[in-house]
């Protein structure tokens, strides 16, 4: 049995997807960010990081969303949720995750969390300001260099995907006009049809409804 601490409208939903996809035993936990629970002692004797998600296995607690999606992957071998038997392979889905977590996710953080950076309040304003060009700088790499089609990888459906999906959910607010990408917006629309997709975006929202 896995739980993973999540929040709505976060990264979070990227795990949750797939351990839904791996068919996985797992119970989920709501952080609410409103009353800035991710702060509060009990969580933090989970994740000292104060962020979502945290996964705890029986083995201990996981953080950081690209070591979680590996994991899932590596525990249930069977879902082919990744390329485990080629290194090379293996390693080109981690590169791209690391690059939404690392990069895409750190750029759309500067419209809302300009505190982690800065003190100033015009400081704030000017980070969100450049949103919409370094977000869309990453989206057009990731249109025209890295997105394989249909899926991330290709053909082959992997921890890739409900990971771009996640992200891909925030390019309106961040002010990127979707019509320059759109393949990362078909793949979006196709993440969408998904069953395991629909039922955790409905789990999530029921939670904090």
């Amino acid at each position: 049995m896995f739980t993973l601490y999540y929040a709505a409208h976060t990264c979070s939903l990227a795990s949750h997807i797939a351990l839904a996809d791996a068919g996985a035993d797992y119970e989920l936990r709501r952080i609410a960010f409103a009353t800035t629970q991710q702060q509060s002692v009990d969580y933090l004797a989970i994740n000292p990081k104060a962020r979502v998600p945290a996964l705890v296995t029986p083995r201990g607690v996981l953080t950081e969303t690209p070591a979680m999606l590996a994991f899932i992957a590596q525990s249930f071998p069977d879902a082919q949720l990744a390329p485990l038997d080629d290194p090379f392979a293996f390693a080109e889905v981690q590169a791209f995750n690391s690059y939404l977590c690392s990069t895409l996710h750190v750029a759309h953080a500067h419209r809302m969390r300009g505190h982690r950076w800065a003190y100033e309040e015009s400081s704030f304003a000017d980070m969100q300001r450049k949103v919409p060009e370094s977000v869309g700088a990453c989206y057009d790499l990731i249109e025209n260099r890295m997105l394989k089609g249909p899926w991330v990888m290709g053909e082959r459906y992997s921890i890739a995907d409900p990971y771009l999906f996640t992200l891909a959910q925030w390019i309106e607010d961040d002010g990127v006009d979707p019509e320059r990408i759109p393949g990362v917006i078909a793949h979006r629309s196709r993440m969408s049809e998904r069953a395991n997709v629909r039922t955790a975006i409905a789990a999530e929202l029921a939670a904090s409804g």
